[in-house]
């Protein structure tokens, strides 16, 4: 039996008690028009898990990733619940095998992906969500080897990323998606060997941050503007640890330096775009967000017996604090899912008490409260994949009887409401990658009969949900 391998990426593409102080609704008026989801048409059922993918937004359609049986892994395109409908984009590389797209990102109104048409290899491609809009940008390694493109970000109306040729190895290289404005930025190890740049990160001064690696013993923290040679703002051996988690907050860029040593920490490190600074060390450190400008995170104090709580840094030493004791004692809350809407951040927690449930926090003490309690008791509904769209929080929830189901909420007292089953009965369903494009938020469920399909639910200003009821 042949396994489809479905995965969802977009281009250009809900009861409870609520114990949290009232918050604003809506910012700009979108609403689920109604709390039915429908499974999009024309596109081929799945036989098993998706293979991992990245979701992210474009304008109006959505370009994912899927195998129908005949092309093997392509491009294809829906206008979700309204429009033409799903279709294959391109069918890149004819045949059962596929081209097998990965790394979809968008920049502007295209998407930049990887792919192998079975000539080139894996190279560089580019889509404007049409079959004549879809082309090779630029075979880097001329023929089959391919020069493998990896860490796309977009940056400045420019794709930057990572491929390897012959003469530079793996290094860095910017394209605005022509063959003649794709080039390589900076051979920072020069050789064959390469220095692997990973963690492309924009920073808020504009300019790109990432790590490589320096002589095999290294690795290090760097900062280019694209015109400039890159500099070193960090360096550290390359044995027991790493540097990872690179996050612009303002015009800072915080990162995570880390050892696997006995005695284990992570150091929060921050900069400016100079040499880094060292914030604060912890024995966990995770789940990095910013807002208001500043950073937050879960982590586990250096010397401190509370376990995992929410912590909030401004970037200096007397500025860097845990927010409240959740769970007050040495058991910890562990909050995961930090996901800002507006002015608060969403986070799973467990008090110890109510179970592991949905919390919100403004980033003070007084201010970070139990947002709602699907499941009374210590067992808890676990939410999972917050994601904040248009004024509205999305997440998955398990709760008796309905198994783990999609959950929305606008962020007031009282808005959490679930919207219609997909697994029927104690089944769950198990939604993940909730995403808006166009008038629908897109996302992937599943049920024993049918596996894991991409799910659309028309999303829209809700004057116009109204316009549509008469």
């Amino acid at each position: 039996m042949r396994c489809w391998r479905p995965f969802s990426v977009v281009l250009a593409l809900l009861s409870g008690s609520v114990l949290a102080q009232t918050g604003e609704a809506s910012q700009d008026g979108w609403k689920p028009c109604g709390s039915a989801a429908s499974p999009l048409a024309g596109v081929p059922p799945s036989m098993g898990e998706p293979e991992p993918g990245r979701l992210v937004r474009g304008d109006r359609i959505l370009l994912f990733t899927s195998d129908d049986g005949v092309h093997g892994l392509e491009p294809w395109v829906s206008t979700g619940t309204g429009g033409r409908g799903t279709s294959l984009v391109k069918d890149l590389r004819p045949g059962p095998e596929g081209s097998e797209p990965t790394f979809l990102t968008p920049v502007g109104d295209r998407v930049f992906f990887v792919a192998n048409d079975g000539v080139h290899g894996r190279e560089l491609w580019v889509s404007d969500g049409s079959s004549g809009g879809t082309r090779l940008v630029k075979d880097l390694w001329p023929g089959e080897v391919g020069s493998f493109p990896r860490s796309l970000v977009a940056a400045g109306g420019l794709l930057y990323f990572t491929a390897g040729d012959a003469e530079h190895g793996r290094e860095l290289w910017r394209s605005d998606g022509t063959p003649e404005g794709t080039f390589l930025v900076e051979d920072l190890e020069p050789g064959p060997e390469g220095s692997s740049p990973y963690l492309l990160t924009r920073g808020g001064d504009g300019a790109l941050y990432f790590v490589s690696n320096f002589q095999g013993f290294f690795m290090r923290l760097m900062r280019t503007d694209g015109k400039s040679p890159a500099a070193e703002l960090f360096r550290r051996s390359s044995e027991g640890g790493g540097l990872e988690s690179l996050l612009a907050v303002g015009n800072k860029l915080f990162f995570v330096s880390s050892t696997v040593h006995d005695d284990a920490m992570a150091e929060l490190r921050v900069t400016s775009g100079g040499a880094s600074v060292l914030v604060a060390s912890f024995h966990t450190l995770h789940d990095l967000v910013a807002m208001g400008g500043r950073l937050y995170f879960s982590a586990s104090g250096e010397g401190d017996s509370s376990g995992e709580e929410l912590w909030r840094s401004d970037g200096s030493r007397k500025g860097t604090l845990r927010v409240k004791d959740v769970w007050s004692g040495a058991g910890g809350s562990s909050p995961s899912g930090l996901t800002v809407m507006g002015r608060r951040l969403f986070f799973s927690a467990d008090d110890g008490a109510h179970g592991r449930e949905l919390w919100v926090s403004d980033g003070s003490a007084s201010g970070t409260l139990l947002f709602a309690e699907l499941v009374p008791g210590a067992e808890g509904s676990s939410p999972e994949g917050l994601t904040a769209l248009q004024g509205q929080l999305f997440f998955s929830a398990e709760t008796p009887g309905r198994g783990r189901e999609p959950w929305v909420s606008s962020g007031a007292a009282g808005s959490m409401v679930p919207l219609d089953e997909l697994a029927p009965g104690a089944e769950s369903s198990s939604p993940s990658g909730f995403i808006r494009s166009g008038w629908d938020v897109f996302f992937l469920a599943g049920d024993e009969a049918h596996g894991r399909r991409l799910w659309a639910l028309p999303f829209r200003p809700a004057h116009q949900c109204d316009d549509d009821a008469r």
